[in-house]
């Protein structure tokens, strides 16, 4: 894994809330290593861990970039903007991205999934040809409810041919269905984890606040920067490979 320094500053992570976990009630024992203290009841994450994961995964994403690999961003918190934001920076590392909701067997029913995305495109196609003003209103209802339904949970993955090489997690526990199935698939995990989670369950996990917007918004913007880094060098080495084919 090739390793380099990253942008990642403590004190820009305290300003973000980064550090901030659950109540000492809600915590799971194997956290422990990584909380600093508690404050009023509240566990407190070890900063200086958190910057050591996080760079971790910045150099384990990078790589994937700049080597060609699919790269697929999970966060379907509706709370306070993080789907919405989760979208955005998708759509600036050119990632493919879930964050509505996780349906069931996405990626181990890979067929099925598949299936559904060639009905989405047909959909789209025939509603950008004008089709759907060359059939009765009732049916042309129907199917723009279906395309609705299918933009609105299969949008961020349309453009997805085969499974992800990568998988990014931005709530453990609330997107534990995405997170299982990559572990029955081997695909590797990066996965924000707050004082209540498992940090065995990832392939990488990042100790941090998955709750608070601007904790995600930080946590994602260091992932992203290192994903479209490594998308350019892989954007040059193919330019210069095609300029010597011709």
């Amino acid at each position: 894994m090739t390793r380099r320094y990253w942008n990642i500053h403590l004190e820009e992570m305290r300003k973000a809330g980064v550090h901030l976990g659950h109540g000492i009630k809600n915590w799971n024992p194997k956290m422990a290593p990584y909380i600093s203290a508690n404050r009023k009841g509240i566990h407190i994450t070890n900063l200086s861990r958190t910057a050591r994961f996080l760079s971790e995964a910045c150099d384990l994403v990078f790589d994937a970039a700049r080597t060609g690999k699919h790269l697929l961003i999970v966060g379907t918190n509706t709370k306070g903007g993080v789907a919405k934001f989760v979208e955005l920076a998708a759509k600036r590392a050119r990632c493919h991205y879930v964050n509505t909701k996780w349906l069931g067997g996405m990626l181990t029913n890979w067929s099925t999934t598949e299936a559904r995305l060639r009905q989405f495109k047909h959909l789209r196609a025939g509603q950008k040809m004008g089709q759907f003003q060359r059939i009765p209103k009732r049916d042309a209802a129907i199917l723009k409810r279906k395309l609705s339904t299918l933009q609105k949970y299969l949008g961020g993955i349309k453009y997805m041919t085969e499974l992800p090489d990568i998988v990014i997690i931005m709530n453990q526990k609330k997107e534990y269905k995405a997170l299982r199935e990559c572990m029955i698939l081997g695909i590797p995990t990066i996965c924000l984890i707050d004082t209540n989670c498992d940090p065995d369950l990832a392939d990488l996990s990042i100790p941090a606040n998955d709750d608070n917007l601007l904790s995600i918004r930080w946590i994602l913007n260091v992932l992203v920067s290192a994903i479209c880094e490594g998308h350019s060098i892989w954007e040059d080495r193919s330019s210069y490979i095609r300029n010597r084919s011709l």
